[in-house]
């Protein structure tokens, strides 16, 4: 029996006679390990099983028939001079060979799939890292927005109080200048002089406990309200002024006057109340308030 050609020992292997004549082609009969090669990296192929043309039949790995070889000495000369005759045990010798060759060929592929395998799996692990990292940038940004946005609202309030004392300062002024130093625009002094204590009950009236702080509660025409602490010292212009730049109507528009009137006795503050102490009007520790609009005269 002559020894097996390339084409026979893959289809003695199992491998389709179609893959086997294809994988001999594509390789240049090189010899059974490279067509083996190309079968295992290509097994998966959709075309894997697509004809491809064999019209050389000794290009995959078969003898040439006799019209190839032009006459009835060609073939016969070749298989007696160039090609021994194995017994049976030799011929399944060199198929055992080969089935070990497939089996070696398949667990280097396995192997390399699984380093490919592990590899994705380190560069899934690291891509989740970089991402974690970047989420947690991206909170601390927030955060760090967060805080300067506090300080600057912190800032804008402190800015809005002073801008509230310089005015009720130029109020001051103001009226000081057009009343021509009545009684309304004198300023309150700091602390009480020594000497002779006024006769009137209403520049000091009696307290059982003095007060640093008083808190306002303002309800406005449209049912909401304004609450603010106040010094006890402060005056009432502070409260109306405050009640003017919160009571929602846009800045640097047409803002009606408002008066501020008492509950609880009715009571309606005129301008010389404006410049009295809070403390002196009776309205600490606490004291509800109520906005009115005032008709311009």
């Amino acid at each position: 029996m002559a020894e097996l050609t390339a084409l026979e020992s893959l289809i003695e292997m199992g491998f389709p006679r179609g893959r086997a004549e294809k994988a001999l082609a594509l390789t240049g009969n090189q010899g059974i390990e490279a067509a083996m090669d190309w079968l295992m990296e290509h097994e998966d192929d959709p075309d894997v099983d697509e004809p491809l043309d064999t019209s050389l039949g000794h290009i995959l790995g078969r003898e040439p028939t006799f019209s190839e070889s032009g006459g009835p000495e060609g073939p016969v000369s070749a298989a007696g001079e160039g090609k021994p005759i194995l017994s049976e045990e030799e011929r399944q010798e060199q198929t055992k060979r080969m089935l070990e060759l497939v089996a070696q060929k398949q667990r280097e592929r396995e192997e390399r799939e699984e380093r490919e395998a592990l590899e994705r799996e380190r560069q899934r692990r690291r891509q989740g890292q970089e991402l974690s990292a970047a989420r947690q940038r991206l909170q601390e940004d927030e955060m760090r927005r967060a805080a300067e946005e506090r300080r600057r609202e912190k800032a804008e309030e402190l800015a809005a109080r002073q801008r509230v004392r310089e005015k009720i300062e130029r109020d001051k002024a103001e009226r000081a200048k057009k009343y021509g130093g009545s009684v309304g625009s004198q300023p309150s002094p700091p602390a009480p002089e020594p000497g002779p204590v006024p006769s009137s009950p209403s520049q000091e009236p009696p307290t059982k406990r003095e007060y640093d702080q008083c808190r306002i509660q303002v309800r406005l025409p449209d049912g909401t309200s304004l609450t603010q602490t106040f010094r006890a010292r402060e005056q009432l212009a502070a409260v109306r002024l405050y009640v003017e730049l919160h009571r929602g109507e846009e800045p640097g528009g047409d803002q009606d006057p408002v008066q501020l009137l008492s509950g609880f006795p009715r009571r309606a503050f005129s301008e010389a109340d404006m410049e009295r102490p809070l403390q002196e009007l009776g309205l600490v520790p606490s004291a509800v308030l109520i906005v009115a609009k005032k008709c311009p005269s």
